[in-house]
């Protein structure tokens, strides 16, 4: 009854049309006046070996509006197949957003990967430290603190998300096997909040062992493909949902609340 509940409510609440719906049917229209897309720039060039100070550098989307349409065509399609999973669908709502909100972002990387999206980035022009100071020291002169902003991505940030990115695609990932990792991902009995631990913990186990068959099955000749997908379960770790949300969402639409937006995409009809 809860999830019937939410579901009602989300949906009185719910504007007409989704946010990700109006991006997408927005961009189609400007790609179909536009023409074919200009040829991909070239690729970018990483920090030299032995420096840090490349890595902390501020990155932005070099085409945010392709990028973006990308990502939200991807979260679309993510949580369509969330949403079709049996099992899922059989937990409570409230059940479904503590998995869901804990893992979009890594099961929106996962799915960047398989539909092979590529992104190039561009960085941004930022002020020396010695000017930050000036400018900082006169600020807190003359007006207060400002309020926390989110900050650009640094340049480290997107490389992890594009090392994995390629790990991915140099293991050839198979569409079963993609499915398999996002099960492993999306159920996972250790977050705060959860009732239902010991069956979500046995769904997390089962997308593991269907994996495992699925790879000696396929996979007889590499018996370590299942430990090299597991390494790309770890390095899904190193990615931090908000530099998701303000790499391919924020340039788009603006401040996210990705909680909010996740609750109308379940209790919506994707």
């Amino acid at each position: 009854m809860a999830c019937v509940a939410g579901c009602r409510c989300c949906t009185e609440r719910r504007r007409q049309s989704s946010i990700l719906y109006n991006i997408l049917k927005s961009e189609e229209r400007k790609e179909a006046a536009a023409g074919p897309p200009p040829p991909p720039p070239p690729p970018e060039e990483a920090p030299g070996p032995g420096c840090s100070c490349g890595s902390r550098r501020r990155v932005a989307l070099r085409s945010p509006q392709v990028a973006g349409k990308a990502a939200s065509a991807v979260l679309v399609k993510t949580l369509r197949f969330v949403k079709s999973v049996p099992c899922f669908q059989e937990l409570p709502l409230d059940e479904q957003l503590v998995l869901v909100r804990s893992c979009w972002a890594a099961l929106l990387v996962l799915g960047l990967a398989q539909e092979r999206v590529h992104f190039e980035t561009v960085e941004t022009a930022e002020p020396s430290m010695l000017q930050r100071l000036l400018t900082g020291r006169r600020q807190e002169q003359q007006q207060p603190p400002p309020s926390s902003s989110p900050q650009l991505p640094s340049a480290g940030e997107i490389q992890a998300i594009k090392g994995f990115l390629a790990k991915c695609w140099s293991l050839d990932i198979s569409t079963k096997e993609y499915a398999y990792l996002k099960g492993t991902v999306l159920f996972n009995p250790d977050l705060p909040g959860l009732q239902c631990v010991q069956y979500i913990q046995g769904l997390q186990r089962e997308a593991q062992q269907a994996l495992n068959e699925h790879v000696r099955l396929l996979h007889r000749g590499d018996q370590a493909r299942f430990a090299k997908l597991n390494v790309v379960l770890s390095l899904l770790r190193s990615i931090n949902a908000n530099v998701i949300a303000e790499l391919f969402f924020r340039p788009i639409i603006g401040t996210v609340n990705m909680d909010d937006m996740l609750l109308e995409m379940l209790c919506a009809k994707l």
